[in-house]
């Protein structure tokens, strides 16, 4: 799946509350709002304050589902929890990650969405999929108005939806190949640690990492991943540590506390050596290294 069929399946596919039967309507409202400030070039760079211009035109399109939602509009609501879809992640006042809505002031634009929502193409589809799937005959026709757009057909939401969903289907499998690659490849063991456990019911406790981040390099080759258990992948993710070219750990020892039990320390794995497949063509390619190094580590 290429970035702009990944990013039309997270669009076909938002988690909205549908409590009250029919999908809540915030977070596809507010994406239709993000790809208006994208047509109109106001939004180049990939910080997005909270605004009452934001709020306004968010405000503006809540007008079409006003008759079946009767509380008033409230932005904080998708503008933070858009982040769960992965196309933003959230920012206090003072740029650190934000805990809650109410200290929510700032998205950063996931750089691959951001790309995308710049292609006029990928709005036209991103549109019909949102106003199709997420709204009613009246909304629909309410909301093509105000885009200036035609109302799209069952027919064209359906095929486009397919197509999306055909997309995912193909992932899907990729996804799973890297993973049957991978883990037996590590002897389903965490490359960090050396923790091994595998179950009849669950199987490995380890998961096949990726180490250039997925949504923004999209390859699954078993090169770009390592098998990691759940805290050794989330350190990863995070920055906390990271490897060199010798595929010895680099831990940045200056941006966390911790405690426990000295053999279960990120920091006494300093230096360490990680475990490495006996095939030497898995081990994993100094280029993603680079990128975990350049991109994501938090250390020097």
């Amino acid at each position: 799946m290429d970035i702009k069929a990944y990013w039309l399946k997270q669009i076909a596919t938002l988690k909205v509350d549908k409590a009250r039967g029919d999908p809540a309507p915030h977070k596809p409202l507010l994406l239709l709002v993000i790809l208006d400030l994208a047509e109109a070039g106001l939004l180049e760079p990939e910080i997005l304050a909270l605004t009452g211009e934001l709020a306004f035109r968010f405000c503006t399109y809540w007008t079409v589902v006003a008759s079946r939602r009767k509380q008033r509009p409230e932005i904080r609501m998708p503008f933070h929890h858009m982040k769960s879809g992965g196309f933003w992640t959230v920012l206090t006042e003072d740029g650190k990650p934000s805990p809650d809505k109410k200290l929510t002031a700032f998205i950063k634009l996931d750089s691959s969405f951001l790309k995308c929502i710049h292609d006029q193409d990928f709005r036209n589809k991103a549109r019909r999929l949102l106003v199709g799937n997420y709204f009613s005959g009246e909304e629909q026709v309410a909301l093509c108005a105000m885009l200036d757009i035609s109302v799209p057909s069952e027919t064209q939401v359906l095929r486009e939806t397919a197509a999306v969903e055909q997309a995912a289907a193909v992932e899907q499998g990729r996804e799973a190949r890297f993973r049957l690659t991978v883990i037996p490849a590590y002897n389903y063991t965490c490359a960090l640690t050396g923790y091994r456990l595998v179950t009849i019911t669950s199987g490995s406790i380890v998961d096949a990492a990726h180490i250039h981040r997925f949504a923004d390099s999209r390859n699954n080759d078993p090169r770009n991943g390592m098998a990691l258990c759940k805290n050794a992948h989330w350190l990863f993710d995070i920055g906390l540590w990271t490897l060199g070219d010798d595929y010895r750990v680099r831990v940045a020892s200056t941006k966390f506390s911790e405690s426990g039990t000295d053999a279960l320390l990120l920091k006494s794995l300093e230096g360490r050596k990680i475990l490495l497949p006996s095939d030497t063509k898995l081990w994993p390619d100094p280029i993603h290294l680079a990128w975990h190094r350049a991109n994501r580590f938090q250390g020097v």
